[in-house]
């Protein structure tokens, strides 16, 4: 028996990431286009500040029905917010020098033309995203790119890492634990399965790296099926 998709169709998909658009305050709609084709939301146009772009991504991806988001918004800085290379790098090793859930001296800084990349070794993963985010906030910066690795002091025991995952889904109201795989090997998590949102595959991505001696996750759940 063939089955009935409840997929919304991706015009409805356009109109509504286009709402949550202009009801986000962070964000002026009027300067972002949206195309959708097979529930994938393309996002076109310019922001004036980089988490505004990250704020439009997270609004997609917020309405039902989309299953991924390519974000091809470019960052247009207003004059008074243009700040030289050597500024903004100087900006972010302050700022990482600032935050205490950084290690010292653990991530170099480089930057070409505002944007910035960031390189290192840290233990934890919640680390590497802090210095992701303390970065982003500063004046001047266009766009990053995080190479930072995590590498644990120890390396944990892969059924240790897939029980203690697995026990976390377990207790999250957000998840559906039975629809997702979990294997491990060494500190690489690989997640399978489907969900019903993407939120609820960041969730659940978020939950395996929050495991300690996780140092990879390979997230190939699908969204709506």
């Amino acid at each position: 028996m063939a089955t009935t998709s409840t997929a919304p169709p991706d015009e409805d998909i356009r109109r509504e990431v286009l709402t949550e658009l202009k009801f986000d305050v962070e964000i002026r709609q009027s300067e972002i286009g949206v195309i959708v084709d097979d529930r994938v939301a393309t996002l076109t146009g310019w922001v004036s500040s980089l988490p505004k772009r990250w704020a439009a991504e997270r609004a997609a991806l917020r309405v039902r029905g989309v299953k991924a988001v390519a974000n091809e918004i470019e960052v247009r800085l207003p004059a008074g917010d243009k700040q030289t290379d050597a500024g903004i790098a100087a900006s972010a090793v302050q700022v990482l020098a600032w935050d205490t859930r950084i290690p010292t001296n653990a991530v170099q800084v480089s930057v070409s033309n505002g944007w910035v990349t960031l390189r290192g070794e840290v233990e934890w993963q919640y680390q590497r995203l802090a210095a992701h985010r303390v970065i982003r906030n500063l004046t001047g910066v266009r766009g990053i790119t995080n190479l930072i690795t995590v590498r644990p002091d120890n390396t944990p025991v892969p059924d240790y890492v897939k029980d203690r995952i697995v026990s976390t889904f377990l207790r999250s109201a957000d998840l559906d634990a039975r629809k997702i795989t979990v294997t491990a090997d060494g500190g690489k998590v690989t997640l399978a399965g489907s969900v019903r949102s993407w939120v609820e595959a960041a969730e659940a991505e978020r939950a395996a790296w929050s495991t300690p001696g996780v140092t990879e996750v390979d997230n190939h759940i699908v969204v709506g099926h």
